[in-house]
């Protein structure tokens, strides 16, 4: 594998791909190869008996989630054996690797999941604590019931879109002066940068998840960018919250992770104060160490990161969130897409958005063809990017990237 490669023979992400001219197909990838599932069940490399080379020839990754956590890992412990180097199964015969190895550049990725709900949480405290500053009291930046449980919201699905999609300007709502609000365009349009896992195994209505039995019904990760109307969103929050300014589109990246390819980056999170309810606390590391950089590319200029940040900063991590999602009796679904909310770190150069960036827009960013950012301008494309490294291995995610076109 070349250096700095996401995608080495210790990932095995899974993902949805289609070429020219054929139907949707289960994938993985390992470095610039994407690997047509369904051609290698159907040649019988990974078969099994317990289920049929039919689950991977689907539009999306349901119904091989759904087989569970053995499943999974029991193709991933045989695709890593094909493709070890001692493997001469496809290693010498050409025809067959014809077959089911397509370049990355030949194929067309699409949504992994079908899913059906998403939540977005609200998990940075330097997020958190960013935006009260800045909005509420500096004194007391965080509200009353944040380090009690984590805080999210009910999106919806049918604007999530797969990297590479480009996301119209939205209208809305502003109130900006005295007289009243306008309808026009967002002045304040923003990215999220954000983590989200996709759940593995469905409960029935007024079940509950444990902290102890969350990552079992976690399939995998993934990027996710919410964007963000902030001056719809300051005008329409109140009371019920997020709205318009947030449902016109969001963006994955297109390859899932599993946590057991994350396994070699667990990481402590941070101390929680004061000491959580019962049903939140969880034993051993649930906060990964991966990096993430996000970049702005004005039209067809070169790109500037403008943001450099972590996964491990997260205040609640995942089996809080998912345990909390639940604890009332709510019921899920395997693929479900659950945000982490804004990741952002202590210092500017790891805030994750340009709202905490910019400091709401009176510190602008210099790009590097010289234009400056308060907030993402038409044309501007946003590029997200994560991965782990340790030692001489990395597990990356890819990217997540959307040009933003002019309101319709």
């Amino acid at each position: 594998m070349k250096e700095g490669n996401d995608f080495p023979l210790q990932n095995i992400p899974f993902g949805i791909f289609q070429t020219s001219g054929s139907s949707p197909h289960a994938a993985t990838r390992i470095g610039d190869m994407v690997i047509d599932l369904y051609g290698l069940a159907k040649q019988g490399l990974i078969n099994d008996p317990e289920f049929p080379p039919e689950v991977f020839n689907r539009r999306t990754l349901n119904h091989f989630i759904e087989l569970g956590k053995p499943a999974w890992q029991m193709i991933r412990k045989k695709l890593t054996g094909l493709f070890a180097d001692d493997n001469p199964e496809l290693r010498d015969d050409p025809a067959r690797r014809k077959e089911v190895l397509f370049s990355i550049h030949d194929v067309r990725l699409l949504m992994p999941v079908r899913a059906g709900d998403y939540t977005d949480f609200y998990s940075s405290i330097e997020h958190a604590t960013n935006l009260g500053m800045m909005f509420r009291d500096p004194g007391n930046a965080l509200l009353p019931n944040w380090r009690y449980l984590p805080v999210g919201y009910h999106g919806r699905t049918s604007s999530i879109v797969v990297s590479g999609v480009p996301i119209h300007r939205p209208k809305g709502q502003i109130k900006s002066d005295p007289d009243g609000p306008q309808f026009s365009p967002t002045r304040q349009l923003d990215f999220e940068l954000e983590m989200a896992f996709i759940t593995g195994k469905k409960t029935m209505l007024g079940e509950s998840v444990s902290t102890k039995e969350a990552e079992d019904y976690i399939f995998g990760l993934i990027l996710f960018n919410d964007l963000s109307a902030r001056d719809i969103q300051k005008w329409e929050y109140v009371p019920l919250g997020p709205f318009l300014g947030k449902n016109f589109g969001s963006v994955i990246s297109p390859w899932i992770v599993t946590l057991d390819a994350l396994e070699p980056f667990r990481v402590p999170g941070p101390v929680q104060e004061p000491k959580v309810l019962s049903y939140l606390q969880f034993e051993g590391d649930h906060n990964f160490d991966i990096q993430l950089d996000v970049f702005i590319r004005p039209g067809d200029q070169s790109q500037t990161r403008v943001c450099q940040s972590n996964y491990r900063y997260m205040y609640w991590n995942m089996v809080q969130q998912l345990a909390h999602q639940t604890s009332n009796g709510c019921n899920i679904n395997v693929g479900d897409i659950y945000a982490s909310g804004t990741i952002s770190g202590p210092d500017p150069g790891s805030f994750g958005s340009m709202l905490e960036i910019t400091w709401n827009g009176t510190k602008p960013v210099k790009l590097s063809d010289g234009s400056e950012r308060t907030f993402i301008k038409d044309n501007d494309t946003i590029i997200m990017h994560g991965y782990c490294e340790k030692e001489d291995l990395r597990i990356g995610f890819g990217e997540a990237v959307t040009k933003i076109l002019p309101a319709n």
